[in-house]
């Protein structure tokens, strides 16, 4: 693995990159959670690369390693994030401009990529557990937070402490402060993103036309399989598919909205990375493929 830095509007960015042994297959980017640093996908990635891809993580700026400074003075929110995000694909795709360059987007970073302004570098979005923040899709649990959460919690410390605290508070992570205000305004809009930032985002996410493919966890605790649907309604013009993962089903006790990389699911989930990776690169007209299951095929 090696380090890097990467100039992004003004920010610097904090890149880790593995390498394969041989020729690289593809280059693949790993877009993080909300709060989530980029060291949490490492044993994933380097198992990766181990299957001949170029991978790319990084931190948002005025996060993780790409924090510099104090966060109170930290000037970024959600769009800022998908530049980033933007920055690094390009990055990427300029060390192999002749392979392909598939996204992996965990939660946030599977909604994101529809805000991109060059999404034609993208050949592929495999997406785990992410769906539409929208609180009404939110899992039952925690559905039953939110009022106090969006309503007083995030607002008042936010304001108080000039960033969102949320290690200090044990929800999500520290953000700054315009990353989380903002999110609150997804996160109250039934029509998360594109109804909260209005008809350019529409635009942009109708502007998506790679493949798509979403796996919702029966398990997590934080998304539901209505939210993933309504996440990849979104993506109006991409071919998108949802498979829903029971852990019985593979002999798991659990999985959850976080459990996909840890590096005691490589056996039972990581090859499906490289199954959908070597499906897109042979068939590239996946866009054959139908957008959601039918209705049989969805859960109750």
């Amino acid at each position: 693995m090696e380090q890097h830095q990467l100039s992004s509007d003004g920010a610097t960015l904090a890149l880790r990159v593995y390498t394969p042994a041989g020729p690289p297959r593809a280059s693949v980017v790993i877009g993080g959670a909300m709060g989530v640093r980029q060291a949490f996908y490492e044993a994933f990635a380097t198992w990766l690369a181990g299957q001949g891809y170029r991978v790319t993580s990084f931190d948002y700026r005025g996060h993780g390693d790409s924090l510099q400074g104090s966060l109170r003075q930290v000037r970024a929110d959600l769009c800022d994030w998908a530049r980033d995000y933007e920055a690094v694909i390009a990055h990427a795709k300029a060390q192999l401009p002749d392979q392909p360059l598939f996204l992996i987007g965990h939660s946030l970073g599977a909604q994101l990529p529809g805000l991109l302004r060059s999404p034609q570098l993208v050949d592929g979005l495999l997406s785990i557990a992410a769906g539409s923040g929208y609180w009404r899709d939110n899992a039952p649990r925690l559905k039953r937070m939110v009022p106090y959460f969006w309503h007083v919690l995030v607002p008042v410390a936010t304001r108080l402490c000039g960033y969102f605290p949320g290690r200090r508070l044990r929800k999500v992570g520290d953000l700054p402060a315009g990353v989380m205000l903002q999110w609150r305004r997804w996160c109250l809009n039934p029509r998360y993103s594109v109804g909260a930032e209005g008809e350019a985002a529409a635009r942009s996410y109708a502007a998506v036309r790679f493949p798509v493919m979403a796996l919702s966890m029966s398990d997590d605790e934080l998304m539901t399989w209505r939210g993933t649907e309504h996440l990849f309604a979104l993506y109006a013009n991409a071919p998108s598919r949802i498979e829903r993962i029971e852990p019985k089903a593979l002999q798991l006790r659990r999985i959850g909205h976080f459990g996909f990389f840890r590096a005691d699911m490589r056996d039972a989930l990581w090859g499906r990375a490289v199954d959908v990776f070597s499906g897109w690169t042979k068939a590239p007209a996946a866009a054959a493929h139908p957008r959601f299951p039918s209705p049989a095929e969805s859960p109750a």
